[in-house]
């Protein structure tokens, strides 16, 4: 990779601030570095999932939408969304069986890969990274825990809110606008269809419920991109929809 030093310099910094790879010393990670090679994936594109038990990718521009497919009735449920600096299928470091996903790239996406074997050696050789390895397996192992009880205990109006509140950016003041509104990460452009695959429900579902939070100026959407008009009343959704709603009820 350093034939192209411009791309490997954007590489490292990426990986720079990637849960995975931060704090890691230069030399380590230009070490690693070195073993990768430069991918790309067209937007749409459906990725035979064969080929993470070759190559372990990570992502370096774009979106990946990593979902579970019922092939018999076409019903679909997103498991991961992942950004620059994630890692594809983290589960394949550790066995090799073959994983039931379907992964969708969101976008034209950039990737680096690296054949499996040499990224299971970083678990047993570097101790620095496996400080890394450990805790984002883990919040990936949280995230499961978080959808599996979204979807068992509350109605899609309050996991839609929550789906929300987990992707608003960390605030920052040069990045509110005058109205302090909440900009979100990974899924502010999202489509409807998309939202409903995360939270287990139906486009039409969650466009409903979409279109109830904009009237009431919860949600602010400009040129396709949404943001969070009044964080406060999300996260009253996000408790108990349904207490929030007869609130609302009396105060009328």
């Amino acid at each position: 990779m350093k034939r192209d030093p411009v791309y490997y310099r954007h590489c490292k910094d990426i990986l720079t601030h990637s849960p995975l790879f931060a704090g890691l010393e230069d030399e380590l990670l230009d070490d690693m570095l070195s073993l990768f090679r430069r991918d790309t994936w067209r937007r749409g594109v459906q990725l035979d999932p064969a080929i993470f038990q070759e190559r372990f990718y990570l992502l370096i521009e774009g979106r990946l939408e990593v979902m579970r497919i019922n092939p018999e009735t076409g019903r679909s449920i997103t498991l991961f969304l992942l950004g620059p600096g994630d890692g594809i299928d983290m589960a394949t470091l550790l066995y090799t069986q073959p994983h039931e996903i379907t992964p969708v790239a969101l976008d034209d996406v950039a990737l680096i890969s690296v054949p499996i074997p040499d990224a299971r050696a970083w678990i047993d050789r570097h101790h620095e990274f496996n400080r890394n390895f450990l805790p984002y397996l883990g919040e990936q192992m949280r995230q499961m825990e978080d959808l599996a009880t979204d979807l068992a205990l509350h109605d899609t109006m309050t996991r839609l809110a929550r789906l929300i509140l987990r992707h608003v950016a960390p605030h920052h003041p040069e990045s509110a606008n005058s109205r302090h509104h909440h900009p979100l990460k990974l899924i502010n452009d999202l489509h409807d269809d998309a939202l409903a695959r995360m939270v287990g429900s139906v486009r039409q579902v969650v466009n409903r419920h979409l279109q109830h939070w904009r009237k009431q100026g919860v949600l602010h959407k400009h040129k396709f991109h949404t943001e969070v008009a009044d964080l406060e009343v999300l996260q009253e959704y996000a408790g108990d929809a349904l207490a929030h709603t007869k609130q609302q009820k009396k105060v009328s």
